[in-house]
This record gives C-alpha cells, structure tokens and sequence, in this order.
C-alpha cells in the first residue's frame, strides 16, 4: 500500500472511531466502535488497490451516515 494510501485509511480509520464516539447510547457506540475496528483488521491486508480504494470509499459513506446519525 503506497504511503498516501496508508496515511488516508489510516486517517479514515480515526475519524470513523471520533465520530462513533458520539453516539449516546451506549450499545450503539459499542456496537459501531467493534465494528470499525473488526472491519478495518478483517481487512487489513488487501493488496488490490482497486479494492482497497473501494473499501474506502464504502467507508466514506458510513462515516457519512454516522454523522448523519449523531
């Protein structure tokens, strides 16, 4: 993965993890925090750029419906 890339899911990964930290509800935040972190390891050692840029921007729109939620 080119550093940029890293540097952008990485990025992504982070704000993903502040903005579930928003919900009020505990079993949501828990639930959206495990999530995360599940997808992101789950996925961690994809090498296609193709697919690495697709799971990106799915990420993208769920931190858009998070934000949308809190």
């Amino acid at each position: 993965m080119a550093a940029s890339s890293r540097a952008q899911v990485l990025r992504l990964y982070r704000a993903l993890l502040r903005e579930s930290q928003r919900f009020g509800g505990y079993n949501y935040r828990t639930y959206a925090i495990r999530r995360i972190r599940d997808a992101f390891r789950e996925n961690k050692n994809i090498k296609d750029s193709e697919k690495i840029e697709e799971l990106v921007n799915k990420a993208k729109a769920n931190l858009d419906v998070i934000r949308r939620q809190v």
